[in-house]
């Protein structure tokens, strides 16, 4: 029962200015329909007819090509926004703004590619990202399936185990080898338009929760100009741009779920301080918790954010390890402390969180937000991280 709208008591945590508002109006068609999207596990066709109406799409695009030139902090406060509506919603728009940032930053003056940009930002075009492959799995930095020249052209045969929303993208974009002797590792990136590829589905999605995000498994097959190649390989852009907009945008999105949960069990607590005279109920003191988990994951992807602000025109900067390993662990802390801020939230409400049929439902929420150490497992970082981790020097002060 979605009774709850975006300017609940404690929505003040939300930005202003002219993205925020209009986040907000697309954030509203999105919870009108989020229990719909959530049952049916359907993609949540009325919010990205809102958000194209917004025109939210290709913000990220450089004013040059037609676009805003929005920034990664103000694509984050959209995330935010969109997350306390409709979890899938939110997660689709940070997926296709992450392809965004490594079309624009890494194009290098490619024509084709920035005709592809001017496309996206006029047309409002939703891209669709392909990283996961095969036995690699959650392995973005392994590519079984190679490109292959054929002329002017490139060809590709891929078995993508997950792509999000592939029957609704306007296009994609996917990693590959760059060529049939390449090693595993030696990666490009391709930017492709529908017409440039073909879908056959192998696998369907069922979930627990993000039942929206449509993240089927799919037969991948191209043909297209071989100028839709990144100029820059994949092993640059990856640690520059991927990794930190994905771990900032989903990062968002998660803190989005735990701030609607959070609003909600502060709704319940007011509303059980009204029924009972004043007096807290027993569920009070897991509201604070939720609040001060919030407050504490918030700061986690603002710090990370503000770091990748001052690095990301650095190549040495961004590519150190210490920065890799902070915004890498950004991902591992923001995951796990939504998902403590929507449990903390569940348990101020009680019985009435746990209840489908109740205007302070957390189910959905909490379906959700359990996705988040499982998206690139958190186990797999940590182990990736831990000799790093060994040989890094720990820190000698508070301030330092």
């Amino acid at each position: 029962m979605e009774a709850q709208r975006l300017s609940t008591p404690g929505a003040q945590i939300l930005s202003t200015g002219t993205y925020a508002a209009r986040a907000r109006i697309a954030a509203e068609a999105a919870l009108q329909h989020a229990a719909a999207v959530d049952s049916a596990a359907r993609f949540p066709a009325e919010a990205f007819a809102e958000l194209r109406r917004q025109r939210l799409l290709g913000i990220m695009v450089p004013s040059s090509l037609g676009g805003e030139g929005a920034t990664v902090a103000e694509l984050a406060d959209i995330c935010f926004i969109l997350g306390q509506a409709c979890s899938s919603t939110a997660l689709i728009f940070a997926m296709h703004q992450i392809k965004m940032a490594c079309i624009i930053r890494h194009s290098k003056g490619n024509a084709t590619l920035e005709r592809i940009l001017k496309q996206i930002a006029g047309e409002q075009l939703l891209m669709a990202s392909s990283t996961t492959e095969g036995q690699a799995g959650g392995n973005v930095r392994s590519s079984e399936a190679a490109i292959e020249h054929v002329g002017e052209e490139i060809t590709l045969e891929r078995k993508a185990t997950v792509i999000s929303y592939a029957t609704e993208a306007d296009g994609l974009v996917t990693t590959a080898r760059r060529a049939a002797d390449a090693a595993a590792s030696d990666q490009v990136l391709l930017v492709l338009l529908k017409k440039d590829y073909t879908l056959e589905r192998v696998q369907s999605w069922d979930t627990l929760g993000m039942r929206g995000t449509h993240s089927e498994g799919f037969a991948l097959r191209v043909r297209a100009p071989a100028q839709q190649v990144m100029p820059e390989p994949y092993e640059k852009i990856h640690p520059q741009t991927m990794v930190p907009h994905a771990h900032i945008l989903w990062g968002s999105v998660w803190a989005g779920i735990a701030a609607a949960a959070t609003i909600k069990a502060q709704a319940f607590i007011r509303n059980a301080l009204r029924g009972s005279g004043g007096q807290m109920p027993p569920g009070a003191a897991h509201f604070t918790k939720a609040a001060s988990s919030l407050r504490t994951l918030r700061s986690v992807l603002n710090s990370a954010m503000r770091s990748y602000q001052v690095a990301m025109s650095d190549e040495k900067a961004v590519g150190a390890l210490e920065f890799q390993s902070m915004i890498t662990l950004t991902k591992v802390q923001a995951s796990e402390l939504a998902v403590e801020t929507v449990l903390a939230a569940l348990r101020a409400c009680g019985l009435s969180g746990f209840r489908n049929d109740s205007e302070f439902s957390i189910g959905r929420h909490l379906r959700d937000v359990l996705s988040a150490p499982l998206m690139i497992n958190n186990d797999r970082i940590l182990a990736n991280l831990a000799m790093t981790s060994v040989m890094t020097s720990l820190p000698t002060t508070v301030s330092g």
